[in-house]
């Protein structure tokens, strides 16, 4: 096994150095993957073929991270591109995609939240969304809290009242919604304004938002006098209102600087390995939001990296990016990294570091923030490892394990009367949710009727043979495993109770890992846990950790099999119902599908618009009438 193991070494190794012989002098992209295939660091390089080689000379002067990438270096793909521009997107791209753990990169796997104004429609509506589109709308954003979005778009409609319904707006509705008498909206559905009015106020709040508030106040300063020399007295009044509350706003709108300017101050704060990265949003002078995000992939990387692998990150996904960035450090790819902020803007950007004045001070108050939220974070992180750590520490105890579980798997079935059949496979590690190895299976052994245990046999059959697989020794060149299947859990959760235990019991038996694998099962009923061995179920104290974190998996085991199993169920209705009409083949109900992305947001579209989408006339207002 010994001599196998190193033949196939020399084999990688050699097919490695065969690769960096084979490296063009080009710019391009370049990926490192360990022995498991795993992408572990994204590079862009001006010349590949200097870039690359540079890792493996004997002698070159590396860092010690750097050093230890390079001993898991086991195999390297490149792409190559026509400028070092195109390689910068790329490699933002990539660095997305695999998270690879040698990269600085934003911490937790998740889309910020950002505030989308739908400007192309004719009365444009203002929704909370975690996807940037090109479809012509707005986009403010990316915010680290959803909730404060919320709270932040709850205080702004007291002073721009916009659509919240989903109404068809023809001005000839016979009454309005109760939004319209708390003067939380115009009341375009019935003619209370016309769509100049409304399109008006919403772009007063869009320059709001870019942080022209002065340019607002102006504005409805204007229109209040216009409505009250016009006799207008309510209409006035209604505008009065909302100067008062814009104002309100401004004043927590702290003025910055001297000059009306727009910039964002980015500074950093790091400690132990970990570090939190603070922006300010200045437009016009003012300081109109901070946000903070949090890096990870760190370890001994310099301010430079760091800084350069936020700013590649946060402005790929930033809705907004201001003429200037104002930094704490120079940073070495500064000139290709301001071409590459010139082209998202479509105007020029600078990136400067300011040794005194307002910038500076802003720089230093920055950082000061960065650092406070760097350690109020770091103290709940502590308190939540504590957390899971005791219910670990007790789950082991009471499951008789020898070691607290690191990685526990749970499953759930979800259907609906047999129909649409999926499993979930969740993955907590250390207590702590894993999302990038969640899966889901779609059932295909059982059909017509529900069936619980078929459905869980079926699902952990195909995860355990997807691990046989992932370590088999005969796999083909190339070929690399999911990582989500390729290791064993330390605890197997399911969701049910006795019966569901023996399923997997038996499952783990063909596999022979009884004796490998811990399993228990968690019955909703009573909160119940069944074990191997016992003919009763066993109930944790209802405040015990332990039980928090198996109820907390078994929930989002059910949470995610339930949110799969809701998708397959309405694509399938909404095929069959759009096939009941006549005159919709399946060429048009794809193009439906594609166009309006769900059968509700088809029932809610006009008439126009589906005809817009390629229908007949005549076909579409089957359409409407079929769906009521």
């Amino acid at each position: 096994m010994g001599s196998a193991l190193g033949t196939e070494e020399r084999a990688d190794r050699t097919a490695l150095e065969e690769k960096l012989r084979a490296l063009p002098a080009r710019p391009g992209v370049y990926m490192f993957r360990n022995a498991h295939g795993e992408v572990i660091y994204v590079g862009k390089a001006v010349s590949l073929r200097h870039r690359v080689r540079s890792y493996f000379q004997s002698g070159a002067d590396l860092s010690p991270r750097v050093q230890r990438m390079v001993r898991e270096i086991a195999d390297l793909d490149f792409i190559v591109t026509d400028s070092e521009l195109e390689a910068l997107i790329l490699e933002a791209n990539l660095i997305k995609k695999h998270r690879p753990k040698y990269n600085v990169r934003l911490k937790d796997d998740k889309r910020y939240p950002y505030i989308r104004i739908s400007v192309q429609d004719p009365y444009p509506k203002v929704t909370i969304t975690r996807r940037i589109e090109n479809d012509g709308a707005r986009y403010f954003g990316p915010y680290t809290s959803a909730s404060a979005v919320y709270q932040m778009l709850d205080e702004l409609r007291r002073i721009f009242p916009y659509l919240t319904c989903d109404r068809t707006i023809t001005g000839r509705d016979p009454r309005a919604c109760l939004y319209y008498d708390l003067r939380r909206c115009l009341g375009p559905c019935i003619g209370a304004v016309s769509q100049a009015e409304y399109r008006a106020m919403i772009e007063g709040l869009i320059r709001f938002l870019e942080g022209y508030t002065e340019e607002v106040v102006r504005d409805l300063e204007a229109r209040m006098w216009a409505a009250a020399e016009a006799l207008q007295f309510e209409r006035a009044a209604q505008l009065r209102d909302r100067l008062r509350a814009i104002r309100q706003v401004m004043e927590r709108q702290k003025v910055v600087s001297t000059v009306a300017t727009d910039r964002d101050v980015i500074a950093m704060a790091r400690a132990d390995g970990e570090a939190c990265v603070e922006v300010f949003f200045i437009r016009q002078g003012r300081l109109i939001g901070r946000e903070y995000f949090v890096l990870e992939g760190l370890e001994d990387a310099d301010l430079q990296e760091a800084l350069a692998g936020f700013l590649k990150q946060f402005y790929q996904a930033a809705a907004e990016v201001p003429p200037e960035i104002v930094l704490p450090e120079h940073i070495e790819e500064a000139a290709i990294i301001e071409q590459w902020l010139r082209q998202r803007r479509g105007d020029a950007v600078t990136l400067t570091v300011p040794r005194e004045g307002e910038a500076a001070e802003l720089v230093r108050l920055a950082t000061e923030n960065a650092m406070e939220t760097l350690n109020a974070l770091r103290a709940r992180w502590l308190a939540d490892r504590h957390r899971q750590e005791a219910a670990l520490q007790e789950l082991a105890t009471a499951l008789g394990l020898p070691a607290p579980p690191a990685r526990i798997e749970g499953f759930d079935i979800s259907n609906t009367q047999g129909t649409a059949v999926v499993g979930s496979m969740v993955v907590f590690i250390h207590g702590v949710p894993l999302k990038a190895h969640y899966r889901r299976f779609v059932v295909r052994t059982v059909q017509g009727r529900p069936d619980d245990y078929a459905s869980m046999r079926e699902v952990l059959t195909r995860r355990f043979r997807r691990w046989q697989e992932a370590n088999a020794s005969q796999r083909l060149p190339g070929q690399r495993p999911d990582e989500s299947f390729a290791m064993l859990p330390d605890l197997l959760l399911v969701d049910g109770g006795k019966g569901q235990l023996g399923v997997a019991l038996e499952v783990l038996e063909a596999f022979g890992l009884r004796e490998r694998v811990p399993v228990a099962a968690l019955a909703k009923e009573r909160e119940e846990l069944f074990l191997p061995g016992r003919s009763e179920g066993w109930l944790l104290p209802r405040s015990s950790p332990a039980l928090f974190l198996i109820q907390r998996i078994r929930d989002e085991a059910h949470r995610f099999a339930l949110s799969h199993h809701r998708a397959r169920r309405e694509r399938r209705s909404m095929a069959s119902l759009l096939e009941e009409v006549p005159g919709i083949g399946p060429k048009r109900r794809r193009a439906l599908l594609e166009r309006f992305g769900s059968l509700e947001a088809i029932r809610q579209a006009p008439l126009e618009a589906l005809i817009e989408a390629g229908l007949p006339r005549a076909v579409a207002e089957r359409l409407k009438e079929a769906l009521g």
